[in-house]
């Protein structure tokens, strides 16, 4: 099974970006024109973001300073026990919906602690890949077009990524339990 998820992991973006040019070819998209005149566009809405991306980074330094962070991990920590899921991962889990760039930072620092092979590697590896940084989403995308309300998609959007840890635990179990 080990084999199969490496042989999977080792092909399938190629593949994937493959698949993309064929297709944009085929259609007589022009490939490169398309990406240029998008990455213009990226470039002016990064410019329009910044006042949205400075409140969210000020709001995670608060969460983190205050010692928030901390008592929700102390909450969960026991409940995952349980499970036998090792509590290393719960900062990850808090730290995963709030920032991108933090959350490498743990992963970086459980991967260094304990390596890349092993079961926790594998499995903060795996939630990494399997949640996003939802509150980054909300801030950056609903502060882009203007949208005001977003409550109903920031409980979506953590549930979202609740499913996507859980699914990393129990798939991570199975392949590499």
């Amino acid at each position: 099974m080990v084999e199969v998820v490496n042989l999977i992991s080792v092909w399938l973006i190629p593949v994937m970006l493959l698949l993309i040019i064929s297709t944009a070819v085929f259609r007589k998209v022009p490939v490169y024109e398309t990406f240029v005149d998008g990455a213009k566009e990226g470039f002016g809405l990064a410019v329009s973001i910044i006042p949205y991306l400075t409140a969210m980074m000020v709001a995670i330094a608060v969460f983190r300073a205050s010692g928030a962070m901390e008592a929700l991990i102390g909450l969960i920590q026991p409940l995952l026990a349980i499970w036998n899921v090792p509590g290393e991962i719960v900062p990850l889990a808090v730290m995963r919906p709030l920032s991108g760039t933090g959350a490498l930072g743990l992963t970086s620092d459980i991967i260094q602690t304990h390596g890349p092979d092993s079961f926790i590697g594998r499995l903060v590896s795996t939630m990494q890949g399997s949640t996003d940084t939802t509150l980054y989403v909300l801030t950056v995308y609903f502060g882009a077009v203007g949208i005001k309300k977003a409550g109903d998609a920031l409980k979506v959007g953590l549930l979202a990524d609740l499913c996507g840890i859980i699914a990393a635990i129990v798939i991570v179990m199975i392949v590499f339990g």
